[in-house]
């Protein structure tokens, strides 16, 4: 039958009809786009075609209906799948069989599961039995075809089908399915069908085609179930991408003791090393190995236990084969690839290869391997490991010396350490979360539905699995503490409680999992800062001969100082002096400062602050030998300052020697309705510039004293805050100038300095070239210039943001990642007229935005000279920065 259409919606691959490739993978999805290559370069791939991902934007353009043509190329590619096996679908007597699986261009653990067996019904099971000369398998096939189909495309409870087989388990007095006969699985089978259709209200389906057609439309139809959209907004997946349905003839895992079905890795997803990683299962189909109904067994000799048999001992001639796939697939791919296999009768079958899913520990090594390997050059390392994902290395692991209270042990399936209370279910860990909690997500096993409350779980833990489950395979991706496999722990729903080791724990308690041994302890266990060395230091080594953005951070203590430095930072960015007067002393004498109502009691106040500000500042000039330190001057806004309580107002008033009525009077008349847009920053300075000149003094005082000491002199760079004329900042550049020659000539020593600003006002923006006349740097203060530029409170946009964002009023959250169309524009025009105006002047971001990768990208494109953020963003910033000189503003999400 020959179909002529406008739009090719149906391709073909395997069996010498290859009619896709690698280089199609929007239009036919990672899966399909992978299978058309792994046929084309000669790998054994049971033949199949794709429907491709503009039927699934067609489909919900179309309010859900298909568009022309597209059945005529189905029956078409169905045609050419039976001249390629042999089979006929839905013949009784020689049967095709098929797969439905879902394929978007990005691997989506929230789509739909695979349908296996497809075309099996009450005549064809039969004529399997026949062909295969074994009733039992046929049976298996026909049960596991009802149980995917019915749950999947029917959306029955999967725990009905469940309560059926345990029935008949418990009757034959067996626990493995393997020992169930054609003859029980007969009776499951009728059990299925009867759970169906009480379920459903019509009888299971027996037409093929109309099988077929309903699990295509279930594809489609899972591009927009909930757990699909949530996946795609934590990873920023657009909807009008759509997914692609993969229907390929079935080869069996299930027909006896020389078949088998795994899953492997060609190399360990966990720390990267160059060995193949693994499970597989013996007599087993499909989603056996990743379901945690079995206990899977390992690839190689080399990881299995006492009493496991490796596929290298039971299948020599199979594994010696999937080496030699292994070897093909990276030297194609040029990456480590995620394999689906199926071994039928001893032969290998390819079912699925892609760019598989690794810690940030791992794909660092990976990355840094392949390079020094010849694989890839140093560039596409850099390119390859996404900078977000680093955020997994630089923080706490278990203190090995800290005592603990074993509760149990089970796979170590992603690495990371966490604590927090226990929940039971997805919505529990949710809503926890959003509390503030930090929250261990413990479930039997885990499956796409909860896929949001394993994000917003700190760990998870599973007493089902192996290191290919779902729940291992999503927590790697998710950068998730993960144990799995703990068969140990004793997980009762009902009840609320895990039990373990004599220990029982609730709900709401705590526990801690290590994800890189497996162990489970009871309670909160302390945790140590990691150490970065190895492959983190060649990798950065390669993005700093390569960035041209120097990377700098926001620090105002000394441990956040040598922690920046530790990790890499070139100078503080951004020191918010303000930040420093919190404890119970300064804080104090801030208030007195601010509450006097003359000069001379505000000098009196500020003189008791002096001293601990020039030791601020010598430390942050020590630790910072010799690299720039950016020193933003008091930018306070009051109501942080201000006394509020009886007892701080009595405290205040006792302080200056005044009575707290008075006192009270003089906090409602410095009140403001508005504080963030009130009399701080430079405007504090130019009503009381006594306060600045204090900063100052300390700053130069510090600095001499740094200077006289051996080694690197400081760099002190003084940012005035809020500046929106220009008169504001000559005012404020001539008192620190006033006062650095004055401590000079105290001191008998000079050091060099500089005077700059941050723009962080709309106004500073479009008369930046006025205002460059008169500064040395800027550095954009994009937190404020965000809620200046939208005119909207970061404290309370929390409120509507959410809703803005599922609405896709904004794409982003403009808080975490720039607004390049409105904040973007605004530091672009300061950038342009800065530098019109002072072809010498420093630009620099030190807002929040200075650690977020995509921000990065924008700030190298701007033309800033550095960026500034948290410390603990070091590590992302430079590898963002380096990402961004090579072009490369975003990585290939499926790595």
């Amino acid at each position: 039958m020959n179909v002529t259409t406008a739009t090719k919606w149906v391709y073909a691959f395997g069996a010498g009809r290859n009619e896709g490739g690698a280089g199609m993978r929007d239009l036919l999805g990672g899966k399909g786009a992978n299978l058309a290559e792994m046929a084309a370069i000669g790998l054994p791939v049971p033949p199949g075609f794709t429907i491709t991902t503009e039927v699934c934007t067609a489909f919900y353009a179309n309010g859900r209906s298909y568009p022309a043509g597209l059945e005529g190329q189905v029956r078409e590619a169905l045609a050419g799948l039976e001249a390629a096996t042999g089979f006929r679908f839905g013949d009784p007597a020689n049967p095709l069989l098929v797969s439905v699986r879902s394929g978007a261009r990005v691997s989506m653990p929230g789509m739909m599961d695979t349908v296996l067996n497809l075309g099996l019904n009450d005549a064809t099971v039969a004529g399997l039995a026949a062909k295969s000369g074994d009733a039992r398998f046929a049976w298996d096939s026909y049960r596991r075809f009802i149980q995917m189909f019915g749950s999947v495309v029917l959306d029955v409870d999967h725990h009905r089908f469940e309560e059926i087989i345990d029935e008949v388990k418990r009757e034959r007095l067996v626990t493995e399915d393997t020992a169930l006969t054609a003859q029980d699985w007969m009776r499951v089978v009728e059990g299925y069908k009867r759970v169906v259709e009480e379920a459903t209200g019509r009888p299971f389906p027996q037409d093929p085609w109309e099988q077929l057609w309903a699990a295509v439309g279930a594809v489609f139809g899972s591009w927009m179930n909930q757990r699909a959209i949530t996946y795609r907004r934590l990873h920023d997946i657009p909807s009008e991408w759509g997914t692609a349905v993969n229907v390929q003839a079935m080869v069996f895992g299930n027909m006896g003791d020389d078949c088998a079905t795994g899953v492997c890795f060609t190399r360990d997803p966990s720390t990267g090393a160059n060995i193949l990683y693994g499970e597989f299962l013996v007599n087993a189909q499909g989603e056996d190995v990743v379901a945690g109904i079995r206990t899977p067994q390992p690839l190689s000799k080399a990881a299995a236990k006492p009493g496991e048999v490796s596929m290298e001992e039971a299948m020599p001639e199979v594994f010696a084969e999937l080496l030699r796939v292994r070897k093909v697939l990276e030297e194609h791919y040029r990456d480590m690839q995620d394999i689906e296999f199926t071994v039928q009768q001893g032969r290998l079958y390819m079912l699925q290869t892609r760019n598989g899913k690794r810690t940030a520990a791992a794909a660092l090594r990976i990355a840094v391997d392949m390079a020094e390997e010849g694989l890839i050059t140093r560039e596409e390392a850099i390119r390859r490991v996404n900078p977000a994902s680093l955020d997994q290395l630089l923080h706490p692991t278990l203190d090995p010396s800290a005592k603990r209270t074993f509760l149990g042990k089970g796979l170590p399936a992603s690495p990371g350490a966490a604590s927090g209370v226990v929940v039971f279910s997805a919505e529990e860990a949710e809503a926890r979360a959003q509390k503030g909690e930090s929250v261990i997500l413990v479930r039997i096993e885990t499956s796409p539905e909860d896929i949001a409350g394993m994000h917003a779980a700190r760990g998870i833990l599973t007493t089902r699995g192996g290191m290919t489950s779902h729940a291992a395979v999503v927590a790697r991706g998710m950068g998730r503490p993960c144990v799995v496999g703990a068969g140990g722990i004793a997980v009762d729903y009902a009840a609320q409680t895990l039990a373990a080791s004599g220990h029982v724990v609730r709900a709401g308690e705590t526990i801690t999992i290590d994800g890189a041994t497996g162990e489970v302890f009871l309670g909160s266990v302390p945790m140590i800062e990691p150490k970065l060395s190895g492959e983190f230091a060649t990798l950065m080594a390669w993005a700093d001969s390569i960035r041209t953005l120097r990377v700098r951070t926001n620090a105002e203590t000394p441990l956040d100082a040598e922690t920046a430095r530790k990790f890499g930072a070139e100078g503080i960015g951004l020191c918010r002096t303000e930040h420093m007067f919190f404890e119970a002393e300064r804080i104090l004498a801030v208030r007195e400062m601010i509450m006097a109502s003359d000069e001379a009691g505000r000098r009196r106040a500020i003189a008791k602050l002096l001293p601990y500000q020039r030791r601020d500042f010598v430390d942050l000039f020590r630790i910072m030998a010799g690299l720039p330190v950016t020193i933003r001057l008091l930018d306070p806004p009051l109501h942080e300052f201000l006394p509020h309580a009886p007892e701080e107002i009595a405290e205040v008033a006792a302080a200056i020697g005044t009575d707290a009525e008075a006192m009270s009077r003089r906090v409602a008349d410095l009140s403001e309705a508005n504080p963030m847009l009130g009399h701080r920053g430079c405007r504090l300075g130019i009503s009381y510039p006594e306060i600045y000149e204090m900063q100052a003094r300390a700053i130069f005082e510090a600095a001499l004293e740094i200077a006289a000491e051996a080694g690197a002199a400081p760099i002190p760079e003084i940012m005035i805050p809020l500046v929106g004329m220009r008169k504001e900042l000559e005012i404020t550049r001539a008192l620190v100038e006033r006062t650095a020659e004055a401590v000079f000539a105290e001191k008998g020593a000079r050091v060099d300095y500089s005077v700059g600003t941050m723009i962080e006002l709309p106004r500073a923006a479009l008369t930046a070239d006025r205002i460059a006349e008169v500064a040395d740097f800027f550095s954009f203060g994009t937190n404020d210039l965000t809620q200046t530029v939208f005119g909207l409170s970061r404290d309370d946009a929390g409120k509507f943001l959410p809703t803005y964002l599922e609405q896709g009023i904004l794409a982003k959250d403009p808080f975490v990642s720039l607004d390049r169309e409105g904040v973007g524009e605004m530091v672009r025009i300061a950038v342009e007229k800065g530098r019109r105006a002072k072809r010498t002047l420093k630009l620099g971001i030190c807002g929040e935005h200075g650690g977020d990768p995509a921000s990065i990208a924008f700030c190298q494109e701007a033309g800033l000279d550095y960026v500034s953020c948290s410390p603990y963003r070091v590590p992302v910033a430079r590898l963002a920065a380096a990402q961004a000189a090579l072009g490369a503003a975003s990585v290939d999400r499926t790595a």
